[in-house]
């Protein structure tokens, strides 16, 4: 199979690199704030449009779909490859970003301000750059007939920071033949660089992701004036039991990723992780420690409280919400555990998303790699666990293969973690320029 040469001048791949930023910077100042709430959700289809503009005038084909409600918008292109007959890979990407309050921010986080070396504003990190910088090689591959070699895919997601719903799931359910010959699939958090020690550095591909459950919990009691003796009161069993769950600590269970990305840490730094102490010696990890962490075990964190409806009322019903996150084959034994926790008088709704896992092996891997390392030649590559989730747990109903691999180099000292839905969520401008390079040699090799 042939693939279409190209040369790194301003006109070319450095062109590229110049407009990853300013894409970057453009759609963050479009304010794609995602509450949950669809009477409250701004913006994504301005951002949809944008993308779509981006991508038709170097001459793309652009599917445009509103997904079930008015402006939930998003965007698909496909860029024919040199073997038509071998599997699609996916680059997709959500516009939505969630909620910034400005008066905590060092700039506008809708600013899009390029200063300081970082390009600034929600979504920079999540998931902003990785949609700059894919857009932007789209852009150079079809500006100079770059012919990859095999089809890809484009995507760009509505509403993932709410689940999903209205954009990569609605489409899975709805319009599944956008993605017709789609094996394996890249996106977000993951490629990003981490330093352990000593310039000891290594990229992490995210190949596995915790099943989310949004749980509902409700107990019921007797209604009455707040001023006398009542036994059977909702508010206080459901505090009980919300104290409970939220003092519990689930068992560790290694999963295979996180067994795979701890050995490549050791043989890195001689570090060391026993069994018997993993949490602390994962401590060592720095800041990259507070995603590891979470993937060790299942967690269910109480987030709101809902009860009453006057100060002198008992309430006959009291409910509390909770963010569970389970890990890949632990379902069953997470919900004998709940039902210990709780006991019987607590009711239980779920709204979920299941787990997602692959191995860290095979061509795209080693594409992946090879990237990685024609740019940084003394890192290496190290799968791990996301304990958040991502568009990939619609796409992975599919059969599709998915990895979190968005690449950046980033400042040894840089808590990009908490960048994550953090304020001042910045991203390098050298890294995103380091990205574009990785994703082009990863997409003309992959």
């Amino acid at each position: 199979m042939q693939v279409s040469e190209q040369t790194n001048t301003p006109s070319g791949l450095g062109l590229a690199e110049d407009e990853a930023v300013r894409i970057t910077s453009e759609l963050i100042r479009i304010d794609t704030t995602n509450t949950g709430d669809a009477d409250t959700v701004v913006g994504e289809r301005a951002a949809a449009e944008y993308v779509a503009e981006q991508l038709s005038e170097v001459g793309y084909e652009v599917t445009y779909v509103e997904s079930g409600a008015p402006g939930r918008a998003n965007v698909i292109a496909r860029l024919p490859g040199a073997d038509p007959s071998r599997g699609a890979l996916l680059v997709h990407g959500h516009l939505d970003v969630v909620p910034a309050d400005a008066s905590e921010w060092s700039v506008h986080p809708f600013s899009g301000a390029v200063q300081d070396g970082y390009v600034w504003g929600r979504g920079a990190v999540d998931m902003k750059d990785m949609l700059g910088m894919s857009i932007a090689v789209a852009r150079h591959f079809k500006r100079n007939q770059i012919v990859p070699p095999r089809d890809i895919v484009f995507a760009f997601f509505a509403d993932e920071e709410a689940g999903s719903w209205y954009g990569s799931q609605w489409l899975v359910e709805h319009r599944p033949e956008l993605f017709e010959g789609v094996t394996e699939a890249i996106s977000e958090v993951g490629g990003f660089s981490v330093t352990f020690k000593d310039g000891v550095r290594a990229y992490l591909v995210e190949t596995a992701e915790k099943g989310i459950a949004w749980m509902t919990l409700r107990v019921r009691g007797r209604a009455g004036h707040g001023s006398m003796l009542h036994e059977d009161n909702a508010v206080s069993k459901l505090a009980a039991a919300v104290t409970r769950l939220g003092q519990h600590r689930f068992p560790i269970v290694l999963t295979d990723s996180v067994r795979e990305f701890l050995a490549g840490v050791s043989e890195m730094t001689g570090w060391d992780f026993p069994e018997d102490d993993l949490e602390g010696s994962v401590a060592k990890l720095g800041a990259i420690s507070r995603i590891v962490g979470a993937t060790l075990r299942d967690t269910a964190n109480p987030t709101m409280l809902q009860a009453g409806y006057k100060a002198n009322v008992i309430p006959s019903v009291a409910e509390a919400t909770v963010d569970c996150r389970i890990l890949p084959g632990r379902q069953e034994a997470f919900e004998r555990e709940l039902d210990d926790i709780l006991g019987p008088d607590v009711e239980r709704e779920w709204r979920g998303l299941p787990p997602v896992e692959t191995t860290f092996d095979g061509a795209l891997v080693d594409a992946m790699t090879s990237s990685i390392a024609a740019e940084d030649p003394t890192a290496r590559t190290l799968p791990y666990m996301l304990s958040g989730g991502t568009d990939g747990k619609a796409l992975s109903r599919l059969g599709i293969r998915c990895f979190g691999f968005a690449p950046l180099r980033l400042p040894a000292d840089l808590d990009f973690s908490a960048l994550f839905h953090g304020v001042d969520e910045r991203v390098p401008v050298d890294g995103l320029k380091f990205g574009v390079r990785v994703l082009d040699r990863f997409l003309r090799s992959s």
